[in-house]
């Protein structure tokens, strides 16, 4: 039976067998000390992150999209066997490499006759291949040749692609760029934000974050009002902008500015909130750019075709605030602090 689950699993791709994996874990925790098996509730509390979340990552018939940290968390909570940490780990990065394109192509196996059988024996009159009348046996080496010459032609022009929509580190005289294309090849554009009621939330927080870095005393609300837009306003005559107080395309490359570890401050508070919103998992929003922040960033930055090096140029940036997840409920800023107080009888 274990042979035949590990030949299943080959045939599967790395994303379904991380899901399957993941999933036998939380459904053993427990059988093995006799203790009880965590809910899912419960143990998306632990991890810092929804139930939704969690459930895509733990459901089978999907692929799973769950970052390092969290299945290595994954694996401390429900005490899974250690063996299967550093296999977890893999498909973690093949996971990662297949959806930023950098799959490699593999052997393209022999195509079968009705009958389930990969032979050149001839039909009678002097047939070779089936449906390829007159074709010789000497000459059963053509069809393997052209699909080998199909499976090249494939690889190199993939290889063009990619090189041409991959993004190029950037120099001092590149300037700031316009916009990120991942590896999809179809170029990102920056949000629209502008004065108006309601909650703009991570977006709108992220933006005021990156105020206060640039100086402007602030609230960091998610509310989009007068001192918001002033603050907007001021920036855009300071940096030579249309003084319209919407921040778009001309406004979001001057106020995003590079990070990498070790930095601090609200532009990391910025970024940690972005990145926390992406759906991959939590990440701590402290304001101190750490290692953990940085492991999460290479995760986004694979996920989405960006070089993943840890640190948040404008192409980063951009992303962070395109694949913004909507909230499934009231965010934690909105929420009570403390019970409302009692009416007196």
């Amino acid at each position: 039976m274990a042979h035949e689950q590990e030949a299943q699993d080959r045939g599967q791709r790395p994303g379904e067998r991380l899901a399957r994996l993941l999933r036998r874990w939380w459904e053993e925790a427990g059988s093995a000390t006799g203790g009880t098996r965590p809910t899912q509730q419960a143990l998306a509390s632990k991890l810092g992150i929804d139930q939704t979340t969690l459930s895509r990552y733990l459901n089978p018939k999907h692929a799973s999209t769950a970052p390092p940290r969290v299945v290595e968390a994954l694996h401390a909570h429900l005490r899974a066997p250690a063996a299967e940490l550093a296999l977890a780990r893999e498909l973690c990065r093949a996971v990662a490499e297949g959806n930023s394109g950098q799959t490699a192509v593999g052997d393209v196996p022999e195509p079968t006759d009705a009958a389930g059988t990969t032979g050149t024996a001839g039909t009678a009159g002097g047939t070779g291949r089936r449906g390829v009348p007159g074709l010789p046996g000497r000459c059963r080496w053509v069809r393997p040749a052209l699909m080998a010459a199909v499976v090249v032609l494939a690889f190199v022009a993939g290889a063009a692609v990619r090189d041409q929509y991959a993004p190029h580190p950037r120099t001092a005289s590149d300037g700031v760029a316009a916009g990120a294309v991942p590896a999809s090849g179809a170029p990102l554009e920056w949000p629209l934000l502008m004065k108006r009621k309601g909650d703009q939330f991570t977006r709108g927080r992220a933006l005021q974050h990156l105020l206060r870095a640039h100086g402007y005393e602030v609230k960091a609300d998610g509310f989009f009002g007068d001192e918001t837009q002033d603050a907007v306003m001021d920036f855009q005559r300071g940096n030579n902008l249309s003084s319209d107080g919407k921040v778009g395309e001309d406004t979001w490359p001057e106020l995003v500015v590079p990070l990498r570890r070790g930095a601090h401050g609200h532009a990391v508070l910025a970024l940690q909130e972005l990145l926390h919103n992406t759906g991959q998992g939590g990440t701590e929003v402290s304001g101190e750019f750490t290692a953990a922040t940085a492991e999460d960033l290479r995760y986004f930055q694979s996920s989405h075709g960006l070089r993943p090096d840890g640190r948040a140029d404008a192409d980063t940036w951009l992303a962070l605030l395109v694949f913004q997840r909507p909230p499934a409920d009231a965010p934690a800023y909105q929420r009570p602090t403390s019970p409302p107080p009692s009416t007196p009888a």
